[in-house]
């Protein structure tokens, strides 16, 4: 059973939806993923796995890593939610850009009760996604389930919307921007170049701009084909 804790502890909660976005790209999250993307050690990631085990929110794999239970990511996305609701928060009523966000909620996520966060999200009119194109679970724990592609596999000749970018780098979020490549934008695909070269596009679909990009920061860029861009 799940430790009946009215609040977990910021590392808990770290590890918590670390496993839950590593678990959203497969069914369990290794100890050596977990360890890169907190930035601590693979020691550390061992003994915090088995404290969570213990209390119930997460299990086991053999030979494979860990999942999340039911009440593991229940937690998670109780934080998810406080950051993407945070991240909406601050870009659309106190004028930060789309690149700092990310930073700035990472500070706050765990300190805002869920009453503020309810606050914020009924003064935003319930925003489905934020900034970067992510879904906000809702209050009950449930998440929009995503299926997008990676526009760094989409084919030549395809017509496709920017539904998400990863929001993990500010850099790499300000050079988007620049590019155009955000959510909502349309575009047109020119050509995709072999052995992992660079997407050829028009942003703004078939009578935008012409803009060239690598196959890495494509594969950060996730899309929905769409008719008529």
């Amino acid at each position: 059973m799940v430790a009946n804790l009215r609040r977990l502890s910021r590392s808990v909660e770290d590890y918590l939806t670390a496993i839950y976005r590593l678990s959203e790209r497969g069914d369990v999250a290794s100890t050596s993923d977990i360890a890169g993307m907190l930035a601590v050690q693979p020691a550390s990631v061992s003994g915090m796995v088995k404290k969570l085990a213990e209390s119930g929110l997460v299990e086991h794999v053999p030979y494979r890593g860990v999942r999340l239970t039911d009440g593991g990511k229940r937690e998670a996305l109780r934080v998810v939610r406080r950051h993407r609701v945070l991240e909406s928060y601050l870009k659309a009523r106190l004028g930060y850009s789309w690149d700092n966000v990310h930073r700035e909620a990472e500070r706050l996520e765990h300190a805002a009760s869920d009453e503020l966060i309810d606050r914020m999200e009924a003064a935003l009119e319930h925003p489905q996604h934020d900034p970067h194109g992510a879904p906000i679970p809702t209050r009950g724990g449930e998440i929009e389930a995503v299926n997008y592609t990676a526009l760094a596999d989409i084919r030549a000749g395809t017509d496709v919307e920017v539904r998400a970018v990863q929001d993990d780098d500010p850099q790499r979020l300000r050079y988007l921007g620049t590019l155009g490549l955000v959510p909502g934008v349309r575009l047109h695909v020119l050509d995709r170049a072999p052995f992992s070269g660079p997407v050829t596009l028009r942003v703004g679909g078939r009578n935008g701009i012409t803009q060239v990009v690598g196959s890495e920061l494509a594969a950060k860029v996730f899309v929905r084909e769409v008719r008529g861009a």
